[in-house]
């Protein structure tokens, strides 16, 4: 399997940055007297918890700077985030909530509204929340992408074709990456895995990106898309039925 692929793999996997790994143990008891730190030490110091996967500490570094700081809403989000990665979904979705509240255009917070409701598998609410997060930043090809997700799980698969396709047109890399900031949604049966693999084929084809089109179709096939027949009927693989690239994927119908 091409990188692109194995990327491409993970954003079907858990919603934006692979969030679906074991809870940690909780560490010792910090012996650092955070009292002493200021916010912008124990913000750093969270961060750096947070990079190195010590969940708990991180959160108690958001949650010493959020004290001195009660109106941060950076800091809210944060916090969230750590509580999202030790798959505490309540909490974070309550810290993402202050978060937005404090600051009704941090577009982050919004967006994080909408993962924490993906991965409980609410799409209708989901899909509220990305969409806002769109409005409040309409230039963030990882909100597309999101809301592209989560209009897919409900099956509206001519909205998610239109958010997939718009995060190719602001970031060409958008659906063979993880998200940097927030959280991508996920997508987990085999079945739709290999629907969502053919309607990205459908997209790079559209495209012209001949690399990408035919790789989504490997996958799609890997994952045993019943359809793969249609590539030869579906008018966004018009210019590419005579690829010997295609046929090795798919092989061409028989003439009568």
């Amino acid at each position: 399997m091409s990188k692109i692929m194995a990327k491409i793999g993970s954003l079907l996997s858990v919603l934006l940055l692979a969030l679906s790994g074991s809870v940690m143990a909780a560490p010792q008891q910090n012996a650092i007297d955070t009292r002493s730190m200021t916010v912008a030490q124990l913000e750093k110091a969270g961060d750096e918890a947070r990079a190195q996967k010590d969940y708990y500490q991180a959160i108690e570094y958001f949650r010493a700077a959020l004290r001195k700081d009660k109106k941060n809403s950076v800091l809210y989000n944060k916090v969230g985030l750590a509580e999202l990665r030790n798959n505490d979904l309540k909490s974070a979705r309550q810290d993402f909530e202050k978060s937005a509240k404090l600051n009704s255009k941090y577009s982050e917070a919004v967006n994080n509204i909408g993962a924490v409701d993906y991965m409980r598998k609410n799409f209708g609410s989901a899909a509220k929340y990305f969409k806002k997060a769109v409005a409040l930043e309409e230039t963030r090809a990882t909100f597309h992408v999101n809301l592209g997700a989560a209009w897919f799980s409900q099956k509206k698969f001519e909205r998610a074709v239109m958010e997939y396709a718009r995060a190719l047109e602001l970031d060409p890399d958008a659906l063979r990456q993880n998200s940097k900031v927030g959280i991508a949604a996920q997508i987990s049966s085999p079945e739709e895995r290999a629907q969502y693999s053919y309607m990205l084929a459908k997209i790079y084809a559209r495209r012209g990106d001949t690399e990408g089109c035919l790789q989504c179709l490997r996958k799609a096939k890997e994952d045993g898309y019943r359809n793969l027949a249609n590539v030869y009927k579906d008018e966004e693989f018009a210019r590419m039925r005579n690829n010997p690239q295609l046929h090795e994927v798919i092989a061409p119908p028989t003439v009568k």
